[in-house]
């Protein structure tokens, strides 16, 4: 294998993420099998340097300084395999987790419903259990293959990960989910799951602003109140900074109108932080992961 072609220099990350803003990484690859995979953690350990996981991207800000080191991105490590008859979904890492949830909804399989619409794959959906309408990937987890930079790999059952709310022991560490077998509940009715998809999708488009880029939900949302209703009572939505604005339509959106920074984004997420801490009382933790310099 030629790891010329494999690792590449000074790429640039803007394109890679769903905020479409960010600087180069120093260090570059996205394998697409395993034998590249296996190449590529060859190459970083040969290395004396800083390791970034990357999926799709959607759920990151990216300093626009780049990232030092080695970024390993699983945007096109891609495949998947439905059993009809047992309901069990057997997928890699860069599979998109609304592609998926429409498919296994073609097949009367349920338990994805929830997920048509939601940005990521399924490698950083395992990672920050992602979730919408009360449910999550941690419902339906039944294991993950995760790769570490030794190059040890380790099936892990949902309770090794510590699941919480958009959360698990995988952000805090350099272990890298390859693969994840999920138990979707087979025998149901294609029209009846069909349906339930589209409610979920309909409704995510009416309530979500999907026709800029953005990160979707900044913020976790803290108890009793979502994060968007205290940023809404300030009267904040459409406030900017640079070309970075918090949403019409959903206030724990901010939005690039087209040629925000970096900075623009993460200015603003501090400046909503500050309202509403001083008005509120009220500390909002950003649910959007934070790589580089600020």
């Amino acid at each position: 294998m030629n790891k010329d072609n494999l690792i590449q220099r000074c790429v640039s990350l803007a394109g890679q993420t769903s905020y479409k803003v960010g600087g180069d990484a120093q260090w570059y690859a996205a394998p697409r099998n395993w034998d590249e995979l296996a190449a590529s953690f060859e190459w970083y350990q040969s290395q004396d340097m800083p390791l970034t996981l990357l999926g799709a991207g959607s759920n990151l800000l990216i300093s626009d300084r780049g990232l030092p080191g080695f970024v390993l991105s699983t945007r096109h490590f891609r495949g998947y395999e439905f059993n009809p008859e047992t309901g069990i979904l057997v997928a890699d890492a860069g599979e998109a987790i609304a592609k998926l949830a429409w498919k296994a909804a073609k097949r009367g399989l349920k338990g994805l419903e929830w997920a048509v619409g939601i940005p990521g794959t399924v490698g950083g959906g395992v990672v920050m259990n992602a979730g919408a309408h009360t449910s999550c990937l941690a419902d339906i987890l039944v294991s993950a293959t995760v790769l570490s930079p030794d190059g040890t790999i380790a099936e892990l059952k949902p309770e090794d990960l510590a699941y919480s709310y958009r959360t698990s022991n995988l952000q805090r560490g350099d272990r890298l989910v390859v693969r994840a077998t999920m138990q979707l509940e087979p025998g149901y009715s294609k029209a009846d799951i069909m349906e339930m998809s589209n409610q979920n999708w309909t409704q995510r488009k009416t309530t979500q602003p999907y026709h800029l880029p953005s990160c979707g939900s900044v913020f976790r949302n803290p108890q009793p109140q979502p994060a968007a209703n205290l940023i809404e009572q300030l009267g904040l939505k459409g406030y900017k900074i640079g070309d970075a604005q918090i949403a019409h339509r959903h206030a724990n959106f901010i939005l690039n109108c087209g040629a925000a920074t970096a900075k623009d984004i993460f200015e603003l997420i501090r400046y909503a932080q500050e309202k509403v801490e001083y008005h509120w009382s009220v500390s909002l933790e950003p649910e959007v992961k934070l790589l580089g310099e600020f």
